[in-house]
């Protein structure tokens, strides 16, 4: 089975970032940049990288992406440039575009013109560092879809020793335990006599009202 292909477009921070990371998780990455600088810096990690104008539909076509399984838009402060790339790219039938995007109505714009998934670095960081800090047992906050999100949550002292069943999440916070991360062990849908150890790590699924009751409560 041939390795899945990926084209990152804005070599900055965050897209230098996911390119770096492909790289070294052995992945074939084609690196675009208008500049020429940002394009030499990265040209040592991944398999290609090239100078070119995003918003030039030949120089686009011209580099094959829609031999790519997924191209990640990563311009920065650019909105035009990004909104335009994104509808090069959808003509273009790529099979999954990923866009970052800057603002909530960025992200609107992005969504209504065909990305696949919208990416809010910044907001998602944001979240993430507010959650933690209410609650340090939470390591990890993903956003699912905009009602629902996932957490990782280390358990507190007071959880320690008991099982599941009587921690009750589901009914005293609506949400459910998906799995518990144990050193290197992942233990998916456990049995709720499972009792938690030092060091558990809980992956819990809810609606984010509830997550957040749930990560306040639980501290107690």
């Amino acid at each position: 089975m041939p390795r899945k292909q990926y084209a990152i477009i804005g070599i900055g921070r965050f897209g230098s970032s996911i390119a770096k990371t492909l790289s070294e998780m052995g992945f074939d990455v084609l690196a675009i940049d208008s500049d020429e600088h940002r394009i030499q810096e990265v040209s040592k990690i991944v398999t290609q990288a090239v100078t070119a104008d995003s918003t030039d539909e030949e120089a686009l076509r011209s580099l094959g992406l829609r031999n790519f399984d997924v191209v990640v838009v990563a311009i920065g402060e650019d909105i035009q440039s990004s909104i335009l790339t994104t509808l090069i790219l959808k003509e273009m039938d790529i099979p999954t575009i990923l866009v970052k995007a800057q603002n909530e109505l960025h992200g609107k714009v992005l969504t209504r013109i065909g990305a696949d998934k919208v990416i809010f670095p910044e907001r998602d960081m944001g979240v993430r560092v507010a959650h933690h800090l209410t609650s340090p047992n939470v390591l990890d906050y993903i956003e699912i879809s905009e009602d629902y999100s996932i957490v990782e949550m280390k358990a507190s002292e007071p959880m320690i020793g008991s099982n599941l069943k009587e921690l009750n999440i589901r009914v005293r916070y609506s949400c459910n335990v998906m799995a518990i991360k144990r050193g290197n062990q992942m233990n998916i849908a456990p049995s709720p006599d499972e009792r938690l150890k030092p060091d558990d790590i809980l992956v819990i699924v809810g609606q984010k009202n509830d997550l957040l009751k749930m990560e306040l409560g639980l501290e107690e």
